[in-house]
This record gives structure tokens, C-alpha cells and sequence, in this order.
């Protein structure tokens, strides 16, 4: 991949641009369909993604190579278990949304560069200063942005820790892909439309048990295919092909142009760009001074991580091809 500043298309740009928008609109857009319970929210925006996904599953599921690729049981263990994590991601994340603000959800769901560092050791992975610093820099700010919790305010210790949750939950659903598209070798549907499909399904006896929903309740805010619902379907819609479909094709279109560290870098300006989509769409937003100041550690942090990453990886790269040299 050749990612020098003058052999990148502009158009790689606005593919980047497209999908960062379309991701950081997601919480203000399920912000406005407060109406509807977290967690059927959070599995109708999976139903939608599923069926955008589903022609893709079938085209590359038939065009598989199963005499070389075979799909092992450990595959579908691990698909499984992704899709429980999704699910939990979307439901906990939704659910912030309802219990603290924009800003601070958006914020501790997009954390997860941070708990990576947390994760390394327990995958055996080698954990470097850059890591440790930037992990300690972004959790202090974390814990800044507390300091604006008020009692009865917008934002709310449970709200954040929820939205959190949300990026612990998420890491797992990524290592998980991680292994299963570049170890495995999984086209990408192949791989995501199953996981989204038994995410949803998961969602939905328990948005019944805890939510009170039906499939056969008369308000469709109520109903397990209450997205269907006119009211509701704009909404779904745009969530499915925008964060759900433009959003990540356009991020992963982009990385053939462009680096990888410039694009996790561009992403870890999530919440900002998400708040201010919030801002146009209501507006008003809530950004304390301690919301501002933890904020902006929190994002420094994940920064740190993500360059120590990209520095580790090169080093490794290095290695290899002078191993290759030497040998040959």
C-alpha cells in the first residue's frame, strides 16, 4: 500500500471524510428516537444493518473457497461470541445516550485505544512505554470529566460507565474480527453479516424481558418490528446505510490509500465531530470545562497509543524484511 501524500487519490480523502461523519452521527440520531426503548433501538439499528448486509453474505458466501478456507468450529464459536459483544456494545452504548450527555457518551465509547493497553498482557502482547503513558494520560482525563457530574445534571456517573462498558465491549468484538478476517482470512461479509444477524437476535428477548416490548404491540415503538413503522423507518434507514454501511466502507476504503495511523488518528476525533453533528441537529450541547479539559487528554491518550502502535509495527516490519535480506 502506497500511502505518500502525492499518490493519494483526493477522492481516498472523501471517502475518509463520508465515513467519519457517518459514524460520529450516530449517537445524535439515535439521541432523537428517545421515544424508543435503548435496546430496541439498538436491535433495530442491528435488523437494518443485517439485511444491507445479507446480498453481500450470500455473493461472497457462494464464491468461498471451502476446500481451502474450510470454516472450522472454532470460527463459529468466536462468531458467536463476537456477536454477543456487539450486541452488549450497542446496548450499553445506546442506553448511555439516555443517561448522560452527547459529549461524555460519545467520549467514553470511543475509549477503547485506551483499554486495548489493558487487554495486551492478557493477550501476550508486548506493552511499551508509549502504551503505558498514553493509557495513564487518557484515563486521568476520564476521570476529569467526572468532576462534571452533577446531582440531577445531564451527565451521570452511570450514563458514562455504561457508554464505557460500550468500548470494553467492543475491543473484544474487534480482536475477535481482527482474528477471524486477517488470520482466517474471512471475506468481510462473510464474517459481519452473521455476527450483526445473531446480534440481533440476542437483543431480542431481552429488550422483551426488560423493556416490556412485543411483537405484537399496537405502538411501534413498542414492537420488535416497530422500525418498520414510517415514523421510524427514516431513522433505521440512515443507520443501516449510513454509520452502519457508508461509515465503515469508507473508513476501510480509505486505508487502501491511506495510513493507517492517519486514519485511527482522524478517528479518535469522534466525539468532537459527534457533538457537533448533535449541535446542528438540537441546537445545544453540554461541554463542561472539565468535560473540555479530560476530554482532550482522554483523546491525547488514545493518540499516544495509537502512535506507540504504529512505531511497534514498523519496528516488527523492519525486522522482518532484514531478517528476509539476510537469509537470502
Amino acid at each position: 500500500m502506497d500511502t505518500d501524500d502525492e499518490s493519494t487519490p483526493f477522492y481516498a480523502w472523501i471517502f475518509l471524510g463520508v465515513g467519519i461523519i457517518a459514524v460520529s452521527s450516530a449517537g445524535a440520531v439515535f439521541q432523537q428516537m428517545s421515544e424508543v426503548p435503548p435496546i430496541l433501538r439498538s436491535m433495530w439499528r442491528l435488523s437494518g444493518t443485517s439485511i444491507i448486509l445479507l446480498p453481500g453474505f450470500i455473493f461472497q458466501y457462494r464464491n468461498f473457497n471451502f476446500s481451502n478456507d474450510s470454516i472450522k468450529k472454532l470460527d463459529v464459536q468466536i462468531i458467536l461470541i463476537s456477536s454477543i459483544f456487539l450486541a452488549a456494545h450497542f446496548a450499553t452504548w445506546v442506553w448511555s445516550l439516555d443517561h448522560t450527555s452527547l459529549v461524555h457518551s460519545l467520549l467514553f465509547v470511543t475509549s477503547n485505544p485506551l483499554i486495548v493497553v489493558v487487554f495486551m498482557p492478557i493477550l501476550g502482547t508486548a506493552v511499551r512505554r508509549g502504551h503505558v503513558l498514553g493509557a495513564l494520560v487518557g484515563f486521568a482525563g476520564a476521570g476529569i470529566t467526572l468532576i462534571d457530574i452533577e446531582s440531577g445534571g445531564e451527565v451521570t456517573l452511570i450514563g458514562d460507565f455504561a457508554a464505557f462498558l460500550g468500548a470494553v465491549t467492543v475491543v473484544v468484538y474487534m480482536f475477535a474480527g481482527r482474528y477471524l478476517r486477517s488470520t482466517r482470512k474471512f471475506p468481510i461479509f462473510v464474517y459481519a453479516f452473521p455476527v450483526t444477524f445473531f446480534a440481533t437476535i440476542w437483543l431480542i428477548p431481552i429488550t422483551i424481558i426488560l423493556e416490556g416490548t412485543s411483537f405484537t404491540n399496537v405502538l411501534p415503538n413498542m414492537a420488535i418490528f416497530g422500525w418498520t413503522d414510517l415514523a421510524w423507518l427514516p431513522f433505521i434507514a440512515y443507520l443501516s446505510l449510513g454509520p452502519g454501511l457508508l461509515g465503515h466502507t469508507g473508513i476501510n476504503t480509505a486505508f487502501r490509500w491511506i495510513s493507517p495511523i492517519v486514519v485511527s488518528t482522524l478517528l479518535l476525533f469522534e466525539p468532537v465531530a459527534g457533538a457537533l453533528i448533535g449541535y446542528f441537529l438540537t441546537g445545544e450541547t453540554v461541554l463542561g470545562f472539565w468535560t473540555l479539559i479530560g476530554g482532550i487528554m482522554m483523546i491525547t491518550g488514545a493518540f499516544m497509543v495509537k502512535v506507540e502502535e504504529a512505531a511497534s509495527e514498523l519496528v516488527e516490519t523492519n525486522v522482518v524484511e532484514n531478517t528476509e535480506q539476510s537469509v537470502s
